[in-house]
């Protein structure tokens, strides 16, 4: 039986709403295109100067797509019969919430909210997105009612994994399902002591995960991999981050350093470097930031000399993840001198001793010092200096020098892919520790989720979590179709780094005063949650991505 608050006619008014959705964004794209675009070409200046109305494009189309994922992930739960209640209220509040910020205003972050007004259009033009189903699906779909029956649902569910269907297949809940009780057993009991004191996540977690098959996991087998899809993947990622974002971001460098090698290395670093990086027997780490370049990699200074064979590597770099630990570098230098862009510049897999606690950088020609950061600790940051560091001439990727800025675009993909489930592991998390405190915790005698507004918030987390979830997904299904996927993987990245605050944020507030105390760890998370809209390209920076790629 549906229950009252669950929209009748649901997913036809879905149905209904995504063609008035894609007008609105047709009528957006030609305004913008409008502002941009000079003697016939999209103005990098132009961009530049209207960044507002070029960022807010890339989030309406975010949303647009959020919409319609969700709507794929509705109808292929209907027809395997798994459309139950939940995901029915899901949907709705879905639909309800993000139609109506569509038209009133996205926010972009707390301080920027973006308007369709701020791209010019008339109230007119914006009225064009108005049709039935969509003023019915804006003035009753995120009803108080509808997000106080998910929250009932919510304690309905409370032992299940997750609240409401993923839309996955039984092989990949079998892996989540693996995952989480690893998570359960082997991370979450010591990851606030890790972050508290500040300490690397220990040797034997990375040796069980080694023996659990992810650091290969998307390796092909003839490398020794498992050969397993980008889905899988994010599944992984989003259980091991959903304990500790650590955890889950231990594969990250593994991740990049495969892509690299796959993409453009030579058969013979494939066959060297791939099947080590499987089993873990080789640890790498990524080395691409510059102190002062941030992400404009094509500015970088650090520069590669060849002598005889070999290259010898002078410069410096900064916030490198996992530097002490690790047996190699994809480290990206500058290989020709007379160039000041990204033509210049060449990846090595550069060869190194992993360092201990009294000797952390031990190889000749390198030396490094730690940065102390508020979250994500458990690898730990540091910012490297190279001084006539040798390089063999075997470890140029592809054998060839000037592709190096190619090459890493090659991962950006997977990468931002990886960082969504991450961030999606970290916004459960964070509903995780809201729904225990909220029930635990009692006031004016009755517990916290029992006041509308602490109910409110543990709704809205567990739907745009659902939202981010399905974004990564169809990003990664994307990329194991083979087809270019820069675009989605960017939305969910994007999407998913504004959730994960959103909902740690949140989480501190249902815990009032206590989620301010160290003890607690909704502390961490939140710190964690923080770093998700800078790494792997800054929110602004994947704005960016998006709206020139839309534009053309």
């Amino acid at each position: 039986m549906t229950h009252k608050a669950i929209l009748p006619n649901l997913l036809t008014l879905a149905a209904q709403a995504i063609p008035a959705a894609d007008a609105v964004f047709d009528i957006t794209k030609i305004k913008l295109q409008a502002l941009v675009t000079t003697e016939g070409r999209v103005s990098n200046e132009l961009i530049e100067k209207n960044q507002t109305a070029a960022h807010g494009f890339a989030w309406l189309a975010t949303y647009v797509e959020s919409l319609r994922q969700m709507e794929n992930w509705a109808l292929n739960l209907q027809v395997s019969g798994k459309f139950g209640e939940v995901e029915q209220l899901i949907l709705q509040i879905t639909f309800g919430e993000y139609l109506c910020q569509m038209a009133g205003g996205i926010p972009m972050n707390q301080g920027e909210i973006f308007r369709l007004h701020d791209i010019g259009l008339s109230q007119e033009e914006i009225s064009t997105m108005m049709v039935p189903a969509v003023s019915e699906l804006m003035q009753s779909a995120n009803s108080q009612s509808a997000r106080l029956r998910l929250v009932t649902l919510m304690q309905e569910h409370e032992a299940d994994t997750m609240l409401g269907a993923s839309g996955l297949d039984d092989e990949l809940e079998m892996i989540r399902e693996q995952f989480r009780r690893y998570s359960i057993e082997k991370i979450e009991p010591y990851a606030h002591d890790w972050h508290l004191k500040d300490e690397l996540i220990p040797m034997d977690v990375i040796d069980e995960l080694a023996e659990m098959g992810v650091f290969g996991l998307t390796i092909p087998e003839e490398y020794g991999g498992y050969g397993l899809s980008k889905v899988s993947m994010c599944v992984v990622s989003e259980e091991l981050s959903r304990g500790y974002i650590g955890v889950g971001s231990l594969g990250t460098r593994t991740e990049i350093a495969a892509e690299l090698i796959i993409a453009g290395g030579t058969e013979e670093q494939k066959q060297k470097w791939l099947p080590a990086l499987a089993s873990a027997e080789k640890l790498p780490t990524a080395v691409f930031t510059e102190p002062n370049t941030g992400s404009d990699l094509g500015a970088l200074r650090t520069r590669a000399v060849q002598n005889g064979e070999d290259w010898s590597v002078t410069g410096n770099k900064t916030w490198i993840t996992h530097a002490t630990r690790t047996h190699m570098m994809t480290l990206l230098a500058r290989t020709d001198s007379d160039t000041t862009n990204y033509k210049g510049l060449s990846m090595f897999l550069a060869e190194k001793t992993p360092g201990t606690d009294e000797v952390p950088f031990p190889t000749e020609g390198m030396t490094g010092g730690e940065i102390e950061v508020l979250g994500y600790r458990g690898m730990k940051e540091y910012e490297l200096a190279f001084d006539n560091f040798h390089v063999k001439g075997e470890n140029l990727l592809g054998g060839e020098p000037g592709k190096g800025f190619k090459q890493l675009m090659e991962t950006f993909e997977s990468a931002r892919i990886q960082t969504a489930a991450r961030a999606v592991g970290v916004a459960q998390s964070a509903l995780d520790l809201a729904y225990r405190y909220s029930v635990d915790r009692k006031q004016f005698g009755k517990p916290l989720i029992e006041f509308p507004r602490v109910a409110n918030k543990l709704a809205m987390m567990a739907v745009e979590l659902m939202i981010a979830r399905q974004l990564t997904y169809f990003s990664a299904f994307e990329k194991d179709q083979g087809r270019r996927c820069d675009i989605e993987a960017g939305m969910a990245k994007l999407l998913g780094a504004r959730v994960a605050w959103a909902a740690a944020d949140n989480a501190l507030q249902v815990h009032g005063g206590n989620g301010f105390a160290l003890e607690y760890k909704i502390s961490r998370v939140l710190c964690d949650a923080r770093i998700l809209n800078i790494f792997e390209g800054a929110g602004e920076i994947q704005a960016q991505v998006i709206a020139r790629r839309l534009l053309g």
